[in-house]
């Protein structure tokens, strides 16, 4: 190990990364609400040496500009954050966001918000995805910073918005996308990623004429209708995914899952329903276009009510997560998955079936892949909770790789 790389992992402070990452757990930050935690994290930031900037994006701006991802969750302002590891040569660019989505409404061992350290473990939302590695990130550029050593320029992004469509990474790069690479630490089981799917939302309503039960013959059950949708939505995620090309992605179970989340419909239980809502989301395969992949699936609704009476057109709101790839053999793969493979023994590299703000920067060029700690099951899920020597390991990873890369 080269000294430079072993001094700055004597420097990192793990029993303060504990802490800060508890501290940030505690701020809640559901996508909408992201300033008090960004605010937390620039202060600390600040207090470690690097260069902190915290700012409000224009979001009329963004909303009016082209590629706009989307947006799920109301908000009234948008605000990210920036710590900078000022070096030379290449830019590097440390993604991560700080929203999270809500606790539910199942009890919690642990609070949401607790922050709780016990048994090695930070319990509560966001300790995996991702505020967790988002400190882990921030404690390891202090490290490097604390260790004199030489580096290149290494920016960390801390993001709102990423739940809801990537807004907040959008904004970071259409404020500065001078980066040569990209890596975000979202929790892959420190698997090197590599493909990620792309996402859509959907709505449709699916319309019938209504009569009375005892007569329904004379109407038209708008359910009945939906149940031919749905099994040509079923049909049409078989069909996408029976040959997939990209062989990360042919690997996993399902690919691209297709998910009706929500039905509503019908007003009495002797009423012929004569309207159904349905919601869902799409997956979109590696190299697809979000245009082709609305087209596909309208053209499986409409072949499944060529009845004569009304279609169902589709509309697409929220997030839109476009797919993402850097080729396996790129040389900051390469680099990443030494990294890893330095500090975890293996570096697998794979494809995964969720949208994700990587493709925000490999549409703009910039080579990006994903990997951290395990627990994706637990994101999003009742007693969120990640291994602190695991958010160690995250830290230790981005030292090894910033100094690698200089």
């Amino acid at each position: 190990m080269a000294p430079e790389e072993e001094a700055a992992l004597a420097a990192l402070d793990t029993e303060a990364l504990a802490r800060d990452a508890a501290a940030a757990v505690r701020v809640p930050s559901v996508t909408g609400a992201e300033r008090r935690v960004l605010e937390l994290l620039a202060a600390r930031a600040g207090e470690l040496g690097l260069e902190a900037d915290l700012h409000a994006h224009d979001l009329a701006a963004l909303r009016a500009a082209p590629g706009h991802p989307g947006e799920e969750a109301p908000r009234e302002e948008l605000w990210g954050l920036t710590a900078t590891l000022p070096g030379s040569g290449p830019r590097i660019a440390i993604n991560g966001h700080v929203d999270v989505v809500g606790p539910g409404t199942e009890p919690w061992s642990h609070g949401p918000w607790s922050g709780e350290l016990a048994g090695g473990r930070l319990y509560g939302r966001g300790a995996v995805d991702m505020k967790g590695a988002v400190v882990a990130a921030l404690h390891a550029l202090a490290a490097v910073k604390a260790a004199g050593a030489t580096s290149p320029t290494v920016v960390l992004q801390a993001v709102s918005s990423e739940e809801d469509g990537g807004l907040g990474t959008f904004a970071e790069l259409e404020r500065d996308a001078a980066f040569d690479a990209a890596l975000l630490p979202e929790p892959t089981g420190f698997a090197v990623v590599c493909a990620q799917a792309g996402a859509l939302t959907f709505k449709g309503v699916v319309r019938g004429r209504s009569a009375h039960a005892a007569a329904r013959l004379e109407g038209c059950s708008a359910l009945d209708r939906y149940v031919r949708v749905h099994a040509a939505l079923a049909a049409h995620e078989a069909a996408v995914n029976a040959d997939v090309a990209h062989p990360l992605m042919r690997s996993l179970p399902l690919p691209y899952p297709l998910l009706v989340g929500r039905i509503t419909g019908g007003t009495w239980s002797s009423q012929v329903p004569d309207r159904i809502e349905f919601e869902g989301r799409l997956g979109v395969p590696v190299g697809a276009g979000l245009g082709e992949a609305r087209a596909a699936l309208q053209a499986a609704v409409d072949a499944a009510l060529d009845d004569g009476e009304p279609p169902c057109v589709l509309t697409w709101e929220g997030g839109a997560f476009a797919s993402g790839e850097t080729p396996r053999d790129h040389p900051w793969v390469a680099a990443v998955r030494e990294a890893v493979a330095a500090e975890r023994g293996s570096a697998p590299v794979v494809g995964v079936p969720y949208g994700a703000d990587m493709r925000l920067f490999t549409a703009r060029g910039i080579p990006a892949v994903m990997v951290g700690t395990p627990g994706i099951e637990l994101a999003h899920a009742v007693d969120e909770h990640v291994e602190l020597s695991e958010l160690t390991a995250v830290a230790r990873m981005i030292v090894r790789l910033v100094l690698r890369s200089a």
